[in-house]
């Protein structure tokens, strides 16, 4: 593959996903504070050209220096299209990510949110509707930074209910609805 393709499939991926971001996430108010970032255009999407965990994990660590350094960003959705594409490897993935925000000095700074075409709740069948409001295009890493996250909280009336009303929403409309939206986002 040439570069310049490469560069256009990465692209794809990107514009996949913030197909995913704004006609799941925002349309359907799964996250109630997507509008606003989408609006503003303060969420960077950043395809990691990586299958290797040292070397997305250094990526990791490059793109929470960025978000340091471009405080006009004000999220990153890390995507990770190619190796981790089982969702338990995937998983191995978050857990060593989140240790090393720890021993990079990033705790309470970012925090790292989970999204995988297969993502499945602790103890939940994989068909359950719930499990599409962590589904994603591709496996990606949702880095947020924690100041903003209390302070959008902060201002939300009862933040408690967003899952309780992402769960009910979801099963209300059913897994097929979402599978549907998730390949819609797919197409070019």
């Amino acid at each position: 593959m040439s570069q310049h393709e490469q560069d256009k499939e990465l692209q794809l991926i990107a514009q996949q996903t913030q197909n995913w971001v704004e006609r799941v996430i925002m349309k359907y108010n799964i996250c109630p504070f997507a509008r606003r970032e989408v609006e503003r255009g303060s969420i960077r999407y950043s395809v990691i050209d990586e299958s290797k965990m040292h070397n997305v994990l250094e990526a990791l660590i490059k793109e929470c220096k960025r978000l340091d350094d471009n405080p006009e960003l004000e999220t990153t959705l890390f995507i990770v299209p190619r190796g981790f594409e089982g969702f338990y490897p995937y998983l191995d993935l978050v857990d060593v990510a989140n240790d090393l925000l720890i021993e990079q000095g990033y705790e309470g700074v970012y925090q790292l949110a989970s999204m995988h075409p297969d993502y499945c709740f602790d103890g939940e069948p994989m068909d359950e509707p719930s499990n599409y409001t962590n589904r994603s295009p591709y496996p990606l890493l949702h880095i947020i930074r924690e100041s903003s996250m209390e302070q959008a909280l902060a201002s939300y009336d009862d933040p408690e209910s967003i899952p309780e009303r992402n769960i009910e929403f979801t099963q209300r409309k059913g897994s097929d609805f979402f599978a549907k939206l998730l390949s819609q986002c797919m197409e070019k």
